[in-house]
């Protein structure tokens, strides 16, 4: 498998390559006045274009890339500020999350099962990928060892947002990233899933995820959305960012 270096430890290879190309063949033969804006090739089609689709054909590139099974296929459509489609796929599960906005949805052997968010598992993914300046002080692997998020929940780190998809199908109590994830490829879709499925969603302290210190929080319910805000509010404190 070819890798081809994307900067300080990323990578995409053949497969991330070609998904993309096989996406983007599909959908600009259907919608040839649409946006499209992928993670390998960047933006093409229409600039001024009403809807613009977001495309990350392989989340997940080094768990692919080592026999790891967990990866995701995120394509998401937005008309101005709305999310008014979204696809978090998992090709080796053969599960497909979806949401038009009214609901969410797994599509399996062909049949449609709405998504119901449950905190019954109490295990909270955390994105440990990076860490971006502008989280105002907030470093996810400090969380793993926080006795505060110990006490209530069991952590995991899948590497994927199909892992974002998981918490609106009820997998995991919630998902944790910091960033600024507005538009982002990776997250867009999940998080359309986790909105339309009835999740609480925010940035890392509760506030509107285009604000400083940006992030997600998305959980299953209220309670356990506020206990893991405490947690990062006593990890950060509010004097450490600047809105």
């Amino acid at each position: 498998m070819t890798r081809y270096a994307k900067g300080r430890n990323d990578f995409a290879t053949d497969a991330d390559v070609a998904a993309e190309r096989a996406i983007l063949a599909i959908l600009a033969a259907a919608r040839p006045e649409d946006r499209f804006i992928a993670e390998e090739s960047g933006g093409t089609g229409e600039a001024a274009a009403a809807r613009v689709w977001l495309i990350d054909p392989l989340c997940g590139t080094r768990n692919f890339a080592t026999g790891t099974p967990h990866v995701a296929v995120n394509i998401a459509a937005r008309v101005g500020s709305t999310i008014t489609a979204a696809v978090v796929a998992d090709p080796f599960a053969e599960e497909v999350f979806w949401t038009e906005g009214d609901g969410a949805w797994l599509r399996r052997d062909g049949l449609d099962s709405r998504l119901t968010p449950t905190v019954e598992s109490r295990l909270v993914e955390v994105n440990l990928d990076y860490w971006v300046p502008g989280s105002g002080g907030f470093e996810p692997a400090r969380l793993l060892g926080d006795p505060a998020f110990h006490a209530d929940f069991g952590a995991r780190v899948l590497s994927t947002t199909l892992a974002v998809g998981w918490v609106a199908a009820g997998r995991r109590a919630a998902y944790v990233s910091d960033g600024d994830l507005r538009d982002s490829v990776h997250f867009t879709s999940g998080i359309a899933l986790c909105r339309a499925a009835g999740c609480v969603v925010t940035g890392l302290l509760g506030q509107p995820m285009d604000a400083p210190p940006y992030g997600v929080v998305a959980a299953a319910d209220a309670e356990t959305h506020a206990a893991l805000v405490e947690i990062i509010a006593a990890q950060i404190g509010s004097e450490n960012f600047s809105g």
